[in-house]
């Protein structure tokens, strides 16, 4: 599958990347993880194969019942997280890396890097609470689930509802609406859940609704997942200054907690340029620079009026 060109809009600043960093980084670690993977089908630890162990601590284990040694499974709460990065072959992860590479650019470019990561994983947290939950209840087969699939479903969905209109060559191919062939590949997991095959179903269909849900709230809302970030960070050095005794008043109740406040979205601001009677020197390359960084870090709507101001500057420079 590649995808068309059509309905296509640039910021006009070049602030957009083809390979934007947390795609790069997501693919890099899970080819990483991948060969270790490999590595580890080839030890053996005692009795049990390498492959064994680290599917027992890191692939997304069952909440009850027996893994193949016999054994109650061990579900840990990390998996959620670390079964997102581990693959059962090469076309499992070439496939989920080259679907989260097409439909993720233009996603983690719109939402800005920080917002992308939080929801790339939520997608996936939410492919394995479901199939943790009715996993069971569906099927009688038990077993190890891993894979990207359930996060990748979630950023084809939002691929769908940012660009419902972008037409996806089927097979380089076949031209086909974004929505409609995204609704059709969602259809077919509803269709297949109980089967007795090797594919999570559930997890597809856990990431694509997560997916759908979040990007619902983040429209009336606008989630400030940078505020959520510095507030961690925040707790994390207070928690630090606390534990090596550098605070003067000791450990410090966070005011407000974490919030996700409401927040419009906002659209470009016009500057009237002539109505100004102090004339504003052009920006720098090395201010343009700055702020463009901070669009793909964490989007347009997170920008500071003057900010905007300098853009808008920008662009009418000849």
């Amino acid at each position: 599958m590649s995808y068309g060109s059509q309905n296509y809009r640039s910021s006009g600043f070049g602030g957009f990347s083809l390979l934007p960093p947390i795609i790069k980084q997501l693919i890099i670690i899970n080819v990483v993880v991948f060969l270790i993977q490999t590595l580890f089908e080839k030890i053996q630890f005692g009795s049990y194969p390498g492959w064994y162990i680290i599917n027992r601590y890191f692939a997304l284990n069952p909440l009850f019942g027996l893994d193949p040694s016999g054994q109650s499974f061990n579900f840990q709460i990390w998996q959620v997280f670390t079964y997102q990065f581990m693959h059962g072959g090469f076309s499992h992860i070439f496939f989920n890396m080259f679907m989260l590479w097409m439909f993720g650019n233009e996603i983690e470019n719109m939402m800005g890097s920080k917002k992308f990561l939080f929801f790339y994983l939520l997608s996936g947290v939410g492919a394995a609470i479901l199939q943790l939950f009715l996993g069971p209840v569906l099927s009688n087969q038990l077993a190890f689930t891993i894979g990207a699939s359930g996060a990748v479903f979630g950023v084809m969905i939002a691929f769908a509802l940012f660009f419902p209109d972008r037409e996806i060559y089927v097979y380089f191919l076949f031209p086909v609406k974004a929505k409609y062939l995204i609704a059709f590949l969602v259809l077919i997991e509803f269709m297949a859940v109980g089967n007795m095959d090797v594919v999570a179903h559930l997890a597809h269909i856990g990431g694509a609704l997560t997916a759908f849900i979040f990007i619902l709230l983040d429209r009336k809302n606008n989630f400030n997942i940078d505020g959520l970030f510095n507030k961690v960070k925040n707790s994390t050095s207070n928690l630090k200054n606390f534990t090596s005794g550098n605070s003067d008043s000791g450990f410090r109740k966070p005011t407000g907690g974490v919030h996700f406040g409401k927040k419009k979205i906002e659209d470009a601001e016009f500057y009237e340029i002539n109505g100004d009677k102090k004339k504003t020197p052009y920006p720098t390359p090395q201010e343009i620079d700055k702020i463009l960084d901070k669009i793909s870090e964490s989007g347009y709507q997170n920008l500071t009026a003057e900010e905007k101001r300098i853009l808008f500057e920008a662009s009418k420079k000849n």
